[in-house]
């Protein structure tokens, strides 16, 4: 699964994916959200695009 993440302000990130969808996610949902897909560390502080 391919998703982009941006960060939106301190607490919270969306989190984009390839087929269209987002989800705005606070920091816990979003480490639960990681954990679930295997990453279990990434610097947020830019940008990122994951592809799993």
């Amino acid at each position: 699964m391919s998703f982009n993440m941006n960060r939106i302000n301190p607490n919270q990130t969306q989190v984009f994916f390839h087929d269209g969808r987002f989800e705005t996610l606070t920091n816990e949902e979003l480490e639960e959200f990681l954990l679930h897909m295997g990453i279990s560390e990434i610097n947020l502080s830019i940008e990122q695009d994951v592809t799993d």
